[in-house]
């Protein structure tokens, strides 16, 4: 029998583990955008593993509101940690909780949350109701918000076989002619991610679609 979640247990494992000397480098590789503890990914993962099997995880929605007081918290992995708790039960969420989502993806925005977020939570989602979870990603896709856009169009990086290559199609050309770096970037990994299951359709809308450099460049990356 697992013990009871506790919020405080799950922030202590955290804070036990802070390391000034690596804090520093790593806030630099995120461009001084936030703090951190300085928890290397491999120590991170495993003081999850451990509090995990230890501890039992709440049900919603009072996972989503612990979820939000940690994300809320200074430094950087306690955004991994809220992210990670999320993921625990990605398979129990439902169309209603993309606001919540998106509500994460659009606080302390960066790559390395939204990009922990919108492939697999959101793409997880998404896939159990297309319809409905297709409609909110054509919204994501209109939006003002830059990392809902990225969202948009990497909810279906995983899809493989299963991707909607209509919705690909619509949602990449929405933003072709984008400016913004993680714009292009993102553009260019889903097309190379897809080519790993259909080469021939992301060749032909390599050819037939004006892309940024730096999109066309990662679309075609692993091709000869």
């Amino acid at each position: 029998m697992k013990e009871q979640w506790n919020r405080e247990a799950y922030i202590k494992i955290f804070e036990n583990l802070r390391n000034e000397q690596i804090a520093e480098p790593m806030k630099a590789y995120m461009k001084h955008h936030f703090p951190f503890l300085g928890i290397k990914s491999p120590a991170r993962k495993e003081a999850l593993k451990t509090y995990f099997s230890t501890y039992s995880i709440p049900e919603i929605p009072q996972l989503l509101d612990e979820i939000w007081a940690i994300y809320n918290m200074t430094e950087r992995e306690f955004q991994y940690a809220a992210i990670a708790l999320l993921g625990k039960k990605q398979k129990s969420l439902t169309i209603e909780d993309l606001v919540f989502c998106a509500k994460l993806i659009t606080e302390k925005s960066w790559w390395d949350s939204v990009d922990s977020i919108a492939p697999s939570i959101v793409g997880t989602i998404v896939l159990k109701d297309r319809l409905n979870g297709e409609k909110v990603m054509r919204q994501w896709s209109d939006s003002d918000n830059m990392w809902l856009n990225r969202s948009a169009i990497l909810h279906q990086l995983k899809y493989k076989k299963e991707t909607n290559e209509e919705l690909l199609t619509e949602i990449v050309l929405k933003h072709a002619d984008s400016n913004e770096f993680f714009i292009q970037k993102a553009i260019g990994w889903v097309l190379r991610e897809y080519a790993k299951t259909t080469s021939v359709f992301v060749q032909q809308f390599v050819e037939t679609n004006e892309l940024k450099p730096l999109s066309k460049r990662e679309a075609l990356k692993h091709f000869k």
